[in-house]
């Protein structure tokens, strides 16, 4: 059931538009400001926008602005009255789907949204069974919703992506669901990591090399070009390629076609190409650092990641999907996060994203013996201190029992040693040893065999 958001400050015109679209088969969420329009939006991303211009304080074309900043692939169409007509004419040429003049026909309504709704791509949140290409990226984040609905429009094409976003927020996984939502997806997908591999053998990797085209070069060998012929090329950390290979990378994709190392005819192939960097580009640019003409080459669509921080809604989902897997993995009955845990997972800082979140659910998956996951275990992984605070008499007795057995440890055991260092007679640390029951001997070095020097209890 397509979900629409409808904004009007009218109460009559926004209950007769709910009964109208709801009997029409959508769910619809009225509110009666464009500021709480954008708050309904942080809760829960619709799959169109049906608002009237003229509203309280934002007014609708603000409101669609806001709306295109944060939401890009979202439908919004616009109710106006006639003095109106022209700033809704202006925002139609600024990318709002349409706009209908008060007072409109339900019919032409009802046909104008299932038109938005038609050229919109679906919410991938209610595709997830269905739609197996983005089966491996767990989220119901509106804002990997949104992202997941322009790499959906994206993959119908097949022009170049690059994928932008910090390390460890998912850059591999979004390309593979570029490949497999492609009419591509039947062919290979290859990644590749251009700052893993030393710039002597990386141009050999991609483009392949022919017999003793080098010392070394013992056989032929096909590059990952023709290797991902008729697929998808993945090309992480394109900002770290060194300047030589920029230029040849360059060529290849202006013609299409690629010479191996040594090689004297060039070899045509088709290869769609998905690239990403956690680099700034546009610095590097800048910086002469990265080719202006093969930048615009891999950047005719741009996706961004957002920082695990910014979808901390996708945190309890993404930890529990870990567990269950690792659980396999150790053969454990391991059934989820204990609510503390689980609060603490969620207000990390997570400067390592989700890759950091796989490596701590790993550790307390390994290392647990319960069947949720205790708060010790998950700021032990995330190298947060545990504090724990206690009564007066408690962190009174903690304290003078470690005290003793200080004493105990750097004396060897010694009672009449550890008293006078203590600045107490023997009668008295005898009875604070009795308190915390701590027994002498059992400190010296060669207990439990007694030695010469035995002490025994004034008592």
């Amino acid at each position: 059931m397509s979900r629409i958001l409808l904004v009007d400050d009218d109460p009559d015109l926004l209950r007769l538009l709910s009964m109208r679209l709801t009997a029409a088969g959508y769910h619809v969420q009225g509110v009666d400001s464009a500021e709480a329009a954008l708050a309904q939006l942080a809760i829960e991303r619709p799959d169109l926008v049906l608002s009237d211009v003229q509203l309280p304080g934002m007014d609708g074309l603000a409101l669609f602005d806001a709306i295109r900043a944060r939401h890009p692939a979202l439908p919004v169409i616009l109710l106006t009255a006639h003095g109106t007509i022209p700033d809704a004419v202006e925002a139609t040429a600024r990318g709002v789907f349409t706009y209908l003049t008060k007072p409109f026909d339900g019919k032409v309504l009802l046909d104008r949204i299932a038109q938005a709704l038609a050229l919109a791509a679906p919410d991938p949140r209610d595709q997830t069974a269905r739609e197996p290409w983005r089966e491996a990226i767990v989220s119901r984040s509106p804002l990997m919703a949104d992202l997941l609905s322009e790499a959906k429009l994206v993959a119908a094409s097949d022009a170049s992506v690059l994928i932008r976003g910090p390390s460890g927020s998912g850059k591999e996984l979004l390309a593979q669901a570029i490949h497999k939502a492609s009419a591509r997806a039947g062919r290979p997908f290859i990644a590749v990591n251009c700052g893993a591999i030393p710039e002597a053998l990386l141009e050999s990797e991609l483009f392949g090399h022919v017999k003793g085209a080098f010392t070394g070069a013992v056989n032929h060998h096909r590059g990952l070009f023709q290797a991902a012929d008729g697929g998808t090329l993945f090309l992480d950390e394109i900002g770290d390629m060194p300047p030589a290979l920029q230029v040849k990378l360059l060529r290849v994709l202006q013609e299409r076609s690629v010479r191996p190392v040594g090689a004297s005819q060039a070899v045509p192939v088709d290869v769609r190409i998905v690239s990403a960097t956690h680099r700034d580009l546009d610095a590097a640019l800048l910086e002469g650092q990265f080719r202006e003409d093969l930048y615009y080459r891999l950047n005719v669509v741009t996706l961004t990641l957002p920082p695990l921080a910014e979808r901390r809604e996708d945190i309890p989902l993404l930890a529990q999907h870990f567990v269950e897997r690792l659980a396999r993995k150790y053969g454990k009955q391991i059934n989820g996060f204990a609510p503390e845990a689980l609060k603490a997972l969620a207000t990390a800082p997570w400067p390592g994203n989700v890759r950091q979140l796989l490596n701590v659910v790993e550790q307390v998956c390994a290392l647990s013996t319960t069947p949720l996951i205790p708060l010790s275990l998950v700021q032990r992984a995330l190298r947060v201190p545990t504090v724990e605070v206690l009564g007066y008499a408690e962190a009174r007795r903690r304290f003078e029992r470690d005290y003793l057995v200080g004493l105990l440890k750097l004396t060897d055991g010694h009672v009449a040693d550890a008293a006078r260092l203590a600045e107490r007679n023997r009668t008295e640390f005898y009875r604070l040893l009795r308190k915390h029951g701590l027994t002498p001997e059992l400190f010296r070095n060669d207990a439990p065999v007694a030695t010469e020097r035995q002490e025994k209890s004034p008592d």
